[in-house]
C-alpha cells in the first residue's frame, strides 16, 4: 500500500517524485518504458524558457517563471548541465515590430526581469549570422540550455537515493477506486495500492484522466522534428534564436546546446500515433528552410543525425494540475507541453505541496538534496586526468572517441541509482554515441560492457529494452 503512485517517469513525474521524497510517504513510480526518460522529456529543445510567451495568468505563464528562476540552484544541487545564455526572438518585418512590442508587454505582465528590444545594429554584434533581414529583437537574458535527460535523470536519481521506489516495464492498463484505495493493474499482472495517484503520463495523461472521471480531456500528440550539427559549428549562434511565435507556437528554433553542438527546430504537426517519432523529408526541408528565416549560412554539411519528439498538446492549451473533481485522490498533471520542460521544479513542487496538505505529510529529515553526477573528464587537466587514471585505469580507456568518454564514465552509468540497462541508457547517461559517428564505432563496445556488467548474453542487449535487440543470433556458430 502505497500514499502515492506516479504514473510516468518522464521529467514532470521525476520532478514530483523528488519532491515529494522530501516528506515521510511512501512513495512509487510506474514508468511503462525501460528507464526513466524515454518519452516526451527526452526529444524536446533543451530550452529553459525565459517567460514572455505564455498568456498572463495561465499556469504555463506562472510556472514557466518559477522554474526558469529555480533551474540553476536546482543544476548546482543535482550536478546536471545548464547555461544561462539569454534568448533573441528575431524580428524580420518592421511591420511585425508591435508584435514582438505585444511580446515584450505580455513577458512584463508575467514578471519576466530583464527584458529589453534591441534594435538592428546592437543585434548583428550580438548574433552576427542573424539574418540580413532582422530588423530588432526580444532580448531575455535569463533563458537557458539544459540538458533534458540530464535534468531529469538527476531529479529520479535523487527520488531515488531519498526512498522512492521505481518500477519500470510497468504499463498501467486499469485504474480502479475502492472505497478510499486506488488499485491500478499494469500489463505484466502486478497490481498497486495507494491513497492518490499522480498522473505525469504525457501523451497517455487524457486516457488515465478518462479513466476515472466524466469530465473528459483530450491530448493530442504534436509531433516536432529537428536537426542536430556537429560541434564545429556550435557557436554558430551563442543565444537561441526565435521567430515571433505563430499558432502552433515558437515556430523554428536554432540554438547552441548545453554540450556544444547546434540544434534546429521544431516542426509542429498534429499527429493521431503517440509513439509517431519518425522523421520525414518534408519535415526536415522545413526545419532548414525556416530556420534560415532568422539564422543564415547554417552549414548544411554539418548534420550529424535527426530527430523527433512529441509533445502533450492539451485542446485547451494550458497545464493541468491538481485533484481531479469528481475523482478524490486523482492528481492530474497533464498537458504538459512547452514550456513544460522549463516549468517541470516548479511542477514537481505544486505537486508536492498538494499532496503534503491532503495527507499531511511530515518533513523527511533525512532528505539529501544533493546529488553527484557522473564524474567526466571534459574539463579537467591532463594532471587532474592522470591522477584520477591512476585510482581507476578504466577512466584511461577511451570507448567515445567522438565525445571522449571512457568505461570508467560507462561503468559509472551502469551502476549508479536507477543505472542504465541498454544502448540508449548508457548513451543518455554519458554521451557515448551522440557524437560524429553516432555509436557507429562505439556501439559494440558499450555492448560487450553490459554483457559482462549485467551478466546477460550478448542476445540480451537491447537498444532501449524490450524487443530491441542489437544480436538477435549466431552466424556459424559465431556472433
Amino acid at each position: 500500500m502505497y500514499d502515492v503512485v506516479i504514473i510516468g517517469a518522464g521529467v514532470t513525474g521525476s520532478a514530483a517524485a523528488r519532491e515529494l521524497s522530501r516528506y515521510q510517504a511512501k512513495v512509487c513510480v510506474l514508468e511503462k518504458e525501460e528507464d526513466v526518460c524515454c518519452g516526451t522529456s527526452k526529444a524536446n529543445s533543451g530550452i529553459v524558457h525565459a517567460g514572455f510567451d505564455a498568456v498572463p495568468g495561465t499556469l504555463m505563464a506562472k510556472l514557466n517563471v518559477q522554474g526558469n528562476k529555480m533551474m540553476e540552484e536546482l543544476s548546482q544541487e543535482l550536478d546536471f548541465p545548464f547555461k544561462k545564455i539569454g534568448s533573441l526572438v528575431v524580428c524580420t518585418d518592421e511591420a511585425d515590430r508591435d508584435r514582438l512590442s505585444e511580446l515584450y508587454l505580455r513577458g512584463v505582465k508575467n514578471k519576466v526581469e530583464n527584458l529589453r528590444i534591441v534594435e538592428r545594429e546592437e543585434l548583428v554584434k550580438m548574433e552576427p549570422n542573424i539574418s540580413d533581414d532582422a530588423v530588432c529583437a526580444l532580448y531575455a537574458p535569463d533563458a537557458g540550455v539544459v540538458c533534458p535527460f540530464g535534468l531529469t535523470i538527476a531529479l529520479a536519481e535523487n527520488a531515488h537515493v531519498n526512498g522512492v521506489e521505481f518500477y519500470f516495464r510497468q504499463e498501467v492498463e486499469k485504474i480502479e477506486k475502492n472505497g478510499e484505495v486506488w488499485r491500478l493493474w499494469t500489463r505484466t499482472g502486478e497490481e498497486y495500492k495507494t491513497k492518490y495517484i499522480v498522473n505525469a503520463a504525457g501523451v497517455y495523461a487524457d486516457r488515465f484522466h478518462n479513466m476515472v472521471s466524466r469530465k473528459k480531456i483530450h491530448i493530442t500528440p504534436r509531433k516536432g522534428e529537428y536537426i542536430l550539427y556537429d560541434k564545429e559549428v556550435g557557436r554558430h549562434v551563442t543565444h537561441t534564436i526565435f521567430a515571433l511565435p505563430g499558432a502552433y507556437g515558437k515556430g523554428i528554433l536554432v540554438t547552441p546546446t548545453v554540450h556544444g553542438n547546434l540544434l534546429s527546430g521544431p516542426t509542429a504537426v498534429d499527429i493521431s500515433d503517440r509513439e509517431g517519432t519518425d522523421t520525414t523529408r518534408e519535415g526536415l526541408a522545413a526545419v532548414r528552410e525556416k530556420a534560415r528565416i532568422t539564422v543564415k549560412g547554417i552549414p548544411a554539411k554539418k548534420v550529424i543525425t535527426s530527430f523527433a519528439g512529441l509533445r502533450a498538446h492539451e485542446d485547451g492549451h494550458e497545464f493541468l494540475i491538481g485533484e481531479v473533481k469528481d475523482a478524490p485522490g486523482f492528481i492530474d498533471c497533464a498537458g504538459i507541453e512547452s514550456p513544460g520542460l522549463t516549468s517541470a521544479p516548479a511542477i514537481g513542487k505544486m505537486i508536492a505541496e498538494i499532496l503534503r496538505n491532503k495527507l499531511e505529510l511530515k518533513e523527511n529529515i533525512k532528505f539529501q538534496k544533493t546529488r553527484k553526477g557522473i564524474q567526466t573528464t571534459e574539463n579537467m587537466s591532463l594532471e587532474e586526468r592522470n591522477v584520477l587514471i591512476r585510482e581507476n585505469p578504466a577512466y584511461g580507456n577511451i570507448i567515445c572517441r567522438c565525445e571522449g568518454i571512457s568505461e570508467g564514465e560507462i561503468l559509472d552509468a551502469i551502476h549508479r541509482p536507477l543505472g542504465a540497462k541498454s544502448l540508449d541508457g548508457i548513451k543518455r547517461r554519458t554521451r557515448a554515441g551522440m557524437g560524429r559517428c553516432q555509436a557507429g564505432f562505439c556501439a559494440p563496445k558499450v555492448m560487450e560492457i553490459l554483457t559482462h556488467e549485467l551478466s546477460c548474453p550478448w542476445e540480451g542487449v537491447t537498444k532501449k529494452g524490450g524487443n530491441s535487440k542489437m544480436v538477435l543470433g549466431e552466424n556459424d556458430g559465431k556472433l
